[in-house]
């Protein structure tokens, strides 16, 4: 296996906050290489950014909707995405805990959503920003704020053991990071504090109105579809088409492959016990070394 398989193998079985890190972190890699590159030909490098942040400008969204979503990608400096993605990792984990991963990535782009449409608001309805020039929003704070408050507000006493501090309960870690954004507001970067507010809000209310048996996140599920495909394996779609239950006490071998009758009805007992965790508590539950053998087991047969 080379490099390169290695990389799309690993990629495949690690799990949806892992891939969403992922993902920001080679866009980031990405659009410094493009400056580089931009640099080097004398060529304007913000023409390809400004197509990708949010702006403040309510026309600026008309004829570039996608900015609603791809702002959430980009990130300004190593600390900026650093802190994101840290964040990201560790709430992120807790949240797969009592949420399934379709659920998180609907949380990460309806948190990106809400913090886009209240900066834009407030920009156009704050008194203090007006006569603000051009302006524009970019970073994935939004979204993880609505993880961080999400979790926060479905198990809000579960406790967390931080370096240095001890154990802090999940209601408090959310109530000091939505103080900070607060007090920071008058001091610089007001939109963007606002925006990490619209996504803590938009979490916050995901998770309670679940509580109460409605999904506000239903409308986005269709289009959710389509993304989710992005961070799947081909595989997930069709998991298990070359391993299957052994129905029969007979099964023709290769005759270039002749495993002992014991060898091989120890691995189809596995097979088959894995494929029954699956059926219970699906794909997900699976250890590393299961997903493994299954993945090397398929690609046996």
């Amino acid at each position: 296996m080379n490099t390169l398989e290695q990389a799309k193998y690993k990629f495949k079985m690690a799990n949806v906050v892992e891939k969403l890190i992922v993902v920001n972190v080679v866009v980031f890699v990405l659009m410094y290489l493009f400056q580089v590159v931009f640099f080097l030909f004398e060529m304007p490098f913000n023409t390809i950014e400004e197509w990708l942040v949010f702006s403040k400008d309510p026309e600026d969204l008309l004829y570039k909707p996608w900015s609603i979503i791809t702002y959430a990608f980009l990130h300004q400096g190593i600390f900026h995405i650093f802190f994101n993605m840290l964040i990201l990792y560790y709430f992120g984990n807790y949240f797969l805990t009592y949420f399934t991963p379709k659920r998180l990535l609907n949380f990460y782009f309806l948190g990106a959503i809400a913090g886009a449409l209240v900066y834009l608001l407030s920009y156009n309805f704050f008194p203090v920003f007006s006569g603000v020039g051009r302006s524009y929003m970019l970073g994935a704070s939004a979204s993880v704020m609505a993880i961080l408050v999400g979790i926060a507000t479905k198990v809000p006493n579960l406790g967390v053991r931080l370096i240095l501090i001890g154990t802090v309960k999940l209601w408090q870690i959310a109530a000091v990071f939505i103080v900070l954004d607060l007090v920071r507001m008058p001091l610089g970067n007001a939109g963007g504090h606002l925006a990490h507010l619209g996504g803590a809000l938009l979490g916050y209310l995901y998770v309670k109105q679940l509580d109460k048996g409605n999904d506000i996140g239903a409308w986005w599920e269709s289009l959710s579809d389509w993304f989710v495909g992005l961070f799947s394996s081909s595989s997930k779609k069709k998991p298990f088409r070359t391993v299957h239950r052994n129905t029969s006490s007979r099964k023709t071998t290769p005759k270039s492959r002749k495993p002992s009758g014991q060898d091989k009805g120890d691995k189809q007992k596995k097979i088959d016990t894995i494929l029954d965790k699956i059926s219970k508590s699906g794909y997900d539950s699976l250890s590393k070394d299961e997903k493994d053998f299954l993945f090397k087991s398929g690609n046996e047969d």
